[in-house]
């Protein structure tokens, strides 16, 4: 049995560590079962935005007519050579970290499947290995509704969707949130019939009236059916067939050429037979870890998707970093100290947001403020003629600290920025007004829901 300093099971946020690692003089094993680089580089975050930006820039043309600018917008996509640039791209990206862990000494690759045979053994291909400190960054996949006739027809999740080398004419998309947004709106804007079939409302977990503003916006983009419960899904022809019941107790049926589920994810940690060692999961199968992400066995620890806290690459960079910090070089016993962790939407119109939603805060019993401004309201908003969007931030009423900030509009991910930053600095209202702003620049609009909410505890307004 080969004995390592170090296993790191997964290649997306598990790169974090295993390079670190290495360079540090530690002899690690990285395994991984599928493309190196993981969700983010192969499937995800990536390839993506390759495909949501060229949807972005054929938005720009449908709209330029309002600007008074006059087009053919009789263009055409080749989306056969836009899927194969952003694939050829992504693989080459992935095939470089395979180079880079060839030419380092104190890193063995293993490209299969990680499976545990006790606590610190686990078993890889033909061969079984160990190490005294194993960190487990397997991520997450699609999670597929129980629907009926689903599982046997060729719907696409999110990975199937960043290969298709062909456009369907028509689309279903099952699901609201922002994987569901994000390719339903690169599909549509590239020239796709998109339909969404939504259960209760899009963005579920956003911030009601960013969600509210979201479904007026690409409600007049795509085919929006809000209150639709699909129960069954029939393939034949080429052709999809979608029973979906309505809110008023009637079922309707859609057909299209593709189906697109995207409903949520699930962990992987059932991929690696836990069941065989004492690490022990919540109750909705995420790996159970403390507050220094050591799981429930000594010196295996977790990270990312898989342990269920967020779902993003930049949360699960944090996590590593984390870890390579206190495990590996400073050898400190700190716990883990979230920031306020931020997330964006790359749909049209984007959405992005950190901290507080104003239903949580109410939840808590919170005494808040509440600044809010519509891109209308400003000077570049007047210049792009926005007709939706609005940057809202909420305050402790007391102290006056931002609490939570959510932006939906043009450039929201990085308009939300700022907004971050003062809220690492425990930044305040009066922090937010006493700087200068350039004019006219959409950061404006961030200056004047802070300008909303002085004016709303001056008055004594409630929120």
């Amino acid at each position: 049995m080969k004995n390592y300093d170090v296993i790191v099971i997964g290649s997306g946020g598990g790169s974090k560590i295993t390079s670190p690692a290495a360079r540090l003089g530690y002899k690690v094993a990285c395994i991984e079962k599928d493309a190196l680089g993981g969700t983010c580089l192969n499937r995800g975050c990536i390839p993506s935005k390759m495909l949501i930006h060229p949807a972005d820039v054929v938005t720009e043309i449908k709209q330029a007519a309002k600007f008074d600018i006059r087009v053919d917008t009789n263009f055409t996509v080749d989306f056969d050579r836009l899927i194969a640039r952003i694939s050829k791209t992504v693989d080459m990206d992935s095939s470089k970290i395979s180079l880079g862990y060839d030419r380092n000494p104190n890193i063995d690759y293993y490209p299969d499947e990680a499976k545990f045979v006790s606590n610190k053994v686990i078993q890889v291909g033909d061969e079984q290995i160990t190490a005294d400190k194993i960190f487990i960054a397997v991520g997450a996949r699609p999670q597929i509704p129980a629907i009926e006739g689903l599982r046997d027809t060729p719907y696409m999740t999110s990975t199937e969707a960043l290969r298709r080398r062909e456009l369907p004419k028509r689309m279903v998309v099952i699901g609201a949130s922002y994987i569901a947004v994000e390719l339903g709106h690169a599909y549509g804007a590239l020239g796709t019939e998109v339909h969404f079939l939504v259960r209760s409302r899009f963005l579920r977990k956003e911030d009601r009236q960013v969600s509210d503003e979201f479904t007026k916006a690409i409600a007049q983009q795509y085919h929006t059916h809000i209150g639709a419960v699909p129960s069954k899904v029939e393939y034949a022809n080429d052709q999809f067939t979608v029973s979906y019941a309505t809110t008023d107790g009637t079922v309707n049926q859609i057909t299209a050429d593709a189906l697109l589920v995207a409903t949520g994810v699930i962990s992987n940690a059932d991929t690696l037979a836990l069941e065989n060692t004492d690490i022990k999961l919540t109750d909705k199968n995420f790996i159970k870890v403390d507050d220094h992400l050591q799981t429930t066995v000594d010196s295996v620890y977790a990270l990312g998707d898989c342990i269920g806290r967020y779902f993003f690459r930049h949360s699960v960079n944090f996590e590593g970093e984390y870890l390579v910090k206190t495990i590996f070089k400073e050898k400190t016993q700190e716990p883990i100290n979230y920031p306020p962790i931020p997330h964006a939407i790359f749909s049209h119109p984007q959405v992005a947001g950190v901290g507080k939603t104003e239903e949580q805060l109410k939840e808590e019993g919170v005494d808040y403020v509440v600044g809010l401004n519509p891109y209308a309201k400003s000077a570049m908003g007047m210049a792009l003629l926005s007709d939706y969007g609005f940057c809202k931030i909420l305050f402790d009423r007391k102290t006056q600290k931002i609490l939570g900030a959510h932006i939906v509009g043009d450039e929201a991910s990085n308009m939300i920025h700022m907004l971050i930053a003062f809220m690492c600095k425990n930044g305040t209202l009066d922090d937010l007004l006493n700087m200068v702003y350039i004019h006219p620049a959409l950061p404006e609009i961030v200056r004047n829901a802070a300008r909303k909410a002085k004016a709303a505890l001056g008055s004594g307004a409630p929120a």
